[in-house]
């Protein structure tokens, strides 16, 4: 058969399957029909299709998640050593171009924070190496950024990835040979001053427009550039938007269920319902012939699709906005996790002084604390979906664990 015989082959397959399933609907109950289709979509399709989906209802976690999650630390490896080798055959440039015309303000000020841990998975080249190349591909729209590295590791000089990367990027240190203002202190309570620590020398040392500050395991999806144009020119320059607290850039996948308290994502959630319930409705009534719709038809639907999208995992459905730069969803800010966070000026400024008021303890670190603001303060802060940033580090500085899992 000729190549074009073999493309026209899955549609006509296809074309007769509606044909048989349309005889059959005539000669069946429509609740006959709607019961096989669920039991078929939810007991058969949906768990082999997506028992490998990490953030669906169908994951089979026994099954996978040891292999998966060991699968993930040998790329994250292999990804490292990569990173590794890019600032190795990097050209040093001089001391000028490392600093940039600090006298030309930034638009945008990548901030990394950085500490040492695993040397094996070089996190932080790996973050800045994307950073690097992304801007270089960037071209003449990313000339008014600049990356800034801020190493907030108490010995600095055992901390060689940064020493490495001071060779091409300017460099702040917050701590001197084992000087430790903060011995007294917690870990929640030095890492939220480390935080503010480099926020801080981020707008003394540049003035730029807009921080953004990325922890060292927050790896930039490739769009990162485009898509923060977008918002910033034509999304959070809205008066509603514009004087927000901070901008999100990553909320975890796992957190990003319709079931969730958020009422933002149940208003979405319904919306969906609203919108597919009607269309199959249509497709169904035109495969099985049916002259006409019913609410009930279209009820079901709605409700077959709210439960196949949750089931399947919402965050699925949000890559589709990486299609373009305009897809992309401003919503009210939700609490957890900050490794990539965008402050505007004037907003960064503010943050510094509420830090300054609260004191971090274990359940109350510096995301719960920055969230507890939006309360106590009035303020309004916004995430973007889908995520920005790839969280890749499986090692938490704060809480130590010798054998990561994905989930």
């Amino acid at each position: 058969m000729s190549s074009g015989g073999h493309t026209l082959y899955p549609a006509a397959m296809l074309l007769r399957g509606l044909r048989l399933y349309g005889k059959w609907c005539r000669f069946s109950s429509p609740i006959t029909q709607l019961l096989t289709l669920t039991v078929v979509t939810f007991g058969v399709l949906a768990p082999l299709i997506c028992h490998r989906l990490l953030h669906s209802y169908f994951y089979l976690r026994h099954w996978h998640l040891n292999p998966m999650s060991q699968e993930f630390l040998k790329q994250n490896q292999e990804d490292g050593q990569t990173a590794l080798r890019y600032f190795e055959d990097l050209r040093t440039p001089n001391s000028s171009e490392i600093s940039g015309d600090k006298a030309l303000r930034p638009w945008l000020l990548i901030t990394i924070i950085t500490v040492q841990r695993r040397n094996e998975f070089h996190y932080v080249l790996q973050v800045a190496s994307r950073f690097h190349r992304l801007l270089q591909q960037c071209g003449p729209h990313c000339r008014s950024h600049q990356v800034f590295l801020c190493n907030v590791e108490q010995d600095p000089g055992s901390h060689q990835d940064a020493r490495l990367l001071g060779n091409f990027f300017a460099m702040v240190s917050r701590y001197k040979n084992w000087e430790d203002p903060d011995a007294a202190v917690n870990q929640f309570e030095k890492e939220k001053r480390d935080y503010a620590f480099c926020l801080e020398q981020s707008l003394l040392a540049y003035s730029p427009e807009y921080v953004l500050l990325v922890e060292d395991d927050a790896v930039p999806e490739e769009e990162i550039f485009p898509v923060l144009q977008h918002l910033l020119l034509a999304r959070l320059s809205k008066p509603h938007l514009k004087d927000a607290l901070y901008l999100k850039l990553y909320h975890p996948e796992r957190l990003q269920r319709y079931i969730n308290p958020e009422p933002m994502r149940i208003l979405e959630w319904l919306g969906l319902g609203m919108f597919l319930g009607p269309l199959l409705s249509f497709l169904y009534s035109w495969v099985s012939g049916r002259p006409s719709l019913t609410w009930p038809i279209v009820l079901f639907f709605a409700l077959y699709s709210m439960a196949l999208a949750e089931l399947v995992g919402r965050h699925y459905l949000l890559e589709l906005r990486r299609l373009a730069p305009v897809l992309y969803n401003v919503v009210p800010v939700t609490e957890c996790c900050t490794p990539a966070m965008l402050f505007s000026a004037p907003s960064a400024r503010r943050v510094l002084g509420y830090l300054q008021e609260l004191h971090c303890r274990r359940g109350f670190a510096k995301d719960t604390a920055l969230y507890s603001l939006l309360r106590t303060k009035g303020e309004r802060a916004y995430v973007v979906e889908p995520n920005l940033v790839r969280h890749v580090g499986m090692f938490s500085s704060l809480r130590p664990n010798d054998s990561p899992k994905l989930l």
